[in-house]
């Protein structure tokens, strides 16, 4: 089984959040911004919202921060996770995966209750 490095980053705005990304997931964020035009200056925003057959599903884009978001620092890059989604992403990590499926980020969340059978998304 191959090792994977996982890069943690925790901020404490009165309560604690944890969040960590894979060196693959890490590299694919810098890539993407590298060839996105309109990525430049921004950070990783990862979000959680109602969709999918489970319920919730995971969302990825380039965006500025606000005011009421935690920010992190991973590996040179910037994340962002507005307050209701780091309730539901707290301890996760991300990771880049490239299967006989598709290629995307994916989620090992230990607050999800259950998927569903795509695993695109979580109760």
């Amino acid at each position: 089984m191959a090792s994977t490095t996982l890069n943690t980053a925790t901020v404490s705005v009165q309560e604690t959040f944890a969040l960590s990304l894979t060196d693959r997931a890490v590299d694919k964020v810098k890539d993407f911004a590298a060839k996105m035009p309109d990525a430049g200056g921004k950070a990783l925003r990862v979000f959680v919202q109602a969709g999918g057959c489970s319920g919730f599903q995971y969302g990825f884009t380039f965006d500025d921060a606000k005011e009421t978001d935690h920010v992190l620092a991973v590996s040179g890059i910037q994340v962002l996770v507005d307050k209701t989604s780091a309730m539901k992403l707290n301890g996760s990590t991300v990771d880049w995966i490239e299967d006989f499926r598709g290629a995307g980020f994916s989620v090992e969340n230990p607050n999800a209750g259950g998927g569903c059978g795509c695993g695109k998304s979580f109760a």
